[in-house]
């Protein structure tokens, strides 16, 4: 059975999003938040008959609140909200960022501050529960108010109306995959449409999700990197731990112990430790891979302490307090996330920057002392891992682009009324290209660096990189003629994208 995560009772946790978006755990709404939200909606529903507007509930939106709506038009005032604002294009999202979407979406409006009736949540919940996933287009977000766009095709299948995926992957009308599921359209009330599409939730939700995998490549990335330390005869002793303390970055703490533990045992380390080494120190990008990678790491601590009050956070406009006020604020502004956004897409292209160099190190002939060029089996028959290399380095220099922040770009619209947003959606789904890129980057660090140690048999790896070796020789054979890399390169890509890496090495390598 999936594990069940309670709304409405303490803080969402990264991990529980990520199991609900990624793991099929499946959402119930607790009591207290039921009953959060039948008194919140109490006096909404007293708002909405008194005599004197309210925005949100009684007027219009946006540049439109001025005008009062008249109690028998305010059904098609939600109706017409939703439809308009599903104004999304380009190609469809990926499933998990429409997950985690709903799943924060839902979050919000069980804090009892939006004023949503209860049956309204407990049918997005029931959405999530039954696998729908709505169509949810690439462009239509600025980040403010919150992601419009985004949120208003959830809620437009929320209504029955538009397209979704099924549980099963297919394209299909809301209203047939709301019916197979036994769930009936919703007919949106006073402040529903507003309180469905005032948040940040899609760039928060793609924080959450980047973060679990930064955590993930960020631990493959010391491994790989300890590889090529080994690979390239480098020395371990400028990860110990009394030269780290010199410099107390947590960061930079953990991947050079990371490091240091993964070169333990080995005997290439060993066999230039003595005095007849003559080289006095390694390349910037070995020594200096704890500096970089413990950067990234500190970087990433910052981005979940924003995420982790994001999560905690109620985000509508306008909120409903508890003595019954229904205030106007700025809540829904996403500079918060974006920014941090922005800011994880610099170290993964540094990450990756630095990988790429102590790559191509393996395959000079003239810095790897003692590999054969390009590692190839055959030097000038075969290339070997040349234009692995040049692949590299292409994704590298996409990653640097991709480091531009989004979040200084600001477009008015709304007649002037919004008139700076924080581009939060576009800074999210750049870093997930990132992410994706630095996946790569890594993949053929470790099949190069995996290669190298076996060019330095018979001397043995430690037992943490030569068990990472061993995996990777289940998917991909080790030197010899030249094969076609493209596979190779994409079942090292799985190896490190699904954590088996990690699994490989959880008996030896210490990872908490």
């Amino acid at each position: 059975m999936p594990e069940t995560v309670l709304l409405g009772h303490g803080p969402l946790a990264r991990e529980q999003v990520v199991a609900v978006v990624r793991g099929g755990a499946h959402v119930t709404i607790g009591e207290t938040a039921e009953k959060n939200l039948g008194a919140t909606r109490q006096h909404i529903e007293a708002l909405a008959e008194a005599t004197e507007p309210t925005y949100g509930v009684s007027t219009g939106f946006g540049a439109l609140a001025t005008r009062h709506i008249p109690t028998e038009s305010r059904t098609a005032l939600q109706r017409s909200l939703i439809r308009s604002h599903a104004a999304g294009a380009g190609p469809a999202v990926e499933p998990e960022v429409v997950r985690a979407l709903m799943l924060l979406r839902l979050r919000t409006l069980t804090t009892g501050y939006t004023g949503v009736r209860p049956g309204t949540a407990a049918a997005l919940a029931a959405m999530i529960n039954a696998g729908i996933v709505p169509v949810v287009h690439e462009y239509g977000s600025l980040g403010c108010s919150g992601d419009l766009a985004p949120l208003a095709a959830v809620a437009l299948a929320l209504m029955g109306e538009g397209e979704v995926f099924d549980k099963a992957g297919q394209r299909v009308p809301a209203a047939i995959a709301l019916e197979a599921a036994g769930i009936e359209p919703v007919v949106l009330a006073e402040k529903e449409g507003l309180a469905l599409t005032n948040g940040t939730d899609g760039m928060l939700g793609m924080l959450v999700l980047a973060a679990a995998d930064l955590n993930r490549l960020l631990d493959v990335a010391d491994l790989t990197a300890a590889m090529s330390v080994e690979a390239l005869l480098g020395t371990d002793r400028a990860f110990a731990a009394d030269l780290q303390a010199l410099r107390p970055h947590p960061g930079q703490a953990l991947s050079a112990s990371r490091m240091f533990a993964a070169l333990a045992g080995s005997e290439i380390v060993a066999s230039h430790r003595g005095p007849d080494c003559t080289r006095v120190q390694d390349a910037y990008s070995l020594r200096c891979a704890p500096q970089v990678h413990g950067a990234a790491r500190d970087t990433l601590a910052h981005a979940e302490l924003v995420a982790d009050r994001e999560l905690v956070s109620a985000v509508d406009n306008p909120v409903v307090l508890p003595d019954g006020r229904v205030e106007s604020n700025g809540n829904f502004h996403g500079a918060p996330v974006a920014y941090v956004l922005d800011f994880l897409a610099i170290p993964v292209a540094d990450v990756a920057s630095i990988a790429e160099r102590r790559t191509d190190r393996m395959l000079d002939v003239a810095r790897s002392h003692g590999l054969p060029a390009f590692l190839a089996g055959d030097p000038g028959v075969d290339s070997g891992h040349m234009i692995a290399q040049y692949t590299q380095a292409a994704v590298v220099s996409d990653l640097k682009r991709l480091a531009a922040p989004a979040s200084v770009d600001s477009i008015p619209s709304s007649a002037m009324q919004e008139d700076h947003v924080s581009m939060g959606w576009s800074a999210a789904r750049k870093l997930r290209k990132a992410v994706d890129g630095l996946t790569t980057v890594l993949a053929v660090e470790l099949l190069t660096a995996a290669r190298a140690l076996d060019f330095r048999a018979p001397l043995k790896s430690s037992p943490v990189t030569g068990a990472v070796r061993e995996l990777l020789r289940t998917r991909v054979e080790g030197p010899g003629p030249d094969r076609h890399l493209a596979p190779e390169i994409a079942a090292a890509e799985e190896l490190v994208a699904s954590g088996a890496v990690l699994d490989a090495v959880k008996n030896n390598w210490e990872l908490s």
